[in-house]
């Protein structure tokens, strides 16, 4: 098997305990600095970057805070050049991205997704969760979600086309700012 060479981009493989194939993973190496460092500050942002609205507004809070934001894709995306953020890319297998971002979750990571189904799986290992909206997903508001999403996809499957979510507004990126703010505050005050 050939695989072509990256300026900056190694492949690895990670291994898994599960019964499927290994993942093979793309990671764009940056200078690492003393804030990246697990020991100093464990904090980091890890994006579902696929149709994500709000990756501009994750690299300048951030930036602000100084924490370590990972963009996980299952394709290559234009990133910023700043040694904060860096990209994973994972295999088109279905749902390679949340598979990487629950195992990559913790109690000092924040997750930013509208995946309702990953958002369970990262708040049950206790993560802070937020969709682009700003609402954080909680242990009490999980549940209630994941029930919505299951009756939204009966409706759809027995109806048809749905009118799906509401538009993406500029209320919801402010409120999405100051939730992220307010989380890292918070993590930090913790740590």
């Amino acid at each position: 098997m050939e695989y072509r060479h990256f300026s900056l981009i190694q492949r690895y493989e990670v291994t898994r305990s599960e019964p499927y194939a290994p993942a093979f993973l793309l990671i764009e190496h940056r200078p690492s600095f003393t804030y990246n460092n697990p020991m100093t500050n464990p904090i980091r942002i890890l994006v579902d970057s696929d149709a994500c609205p709000v990756r501009e507004e994750v690299y300048k809070v951030a930036d602000r805070h100084q924490v370590a934001v990972v963009i996980v894709a299952n394709s290559y995306m234009r990133i910023p050049k700043d040694p904060l953020v860096s990209q994973v890319v994972v295999t088109d297998k279905f749902d390679a991205a949340d598979d990487w971002i629950a195992e990559q979750a913790g109690p000092s990571t924040v997750v930013i997704t509208s995946d309702i189904l990953l958002a369970e799986r990262c708040v049950k290992v206790k993560a802070v969760v937020l969709p682009p909206t700003g609402k954080p997903f909680t242990e009490n508001s999980i549940g209630m979600s994941v029930a919505t999403r299951a009756i939204m996809a009966d409706l759809r499957s027995g109806v048809g086309q749905t009118s799906g979510p509401a538009p993406f507004t500029n209320v919801d990126r402010s409120n999405f700012l100051s939730a992220l703010h307010g989380a890292l505050v918070r993590l930090k005050r913790n740590a």
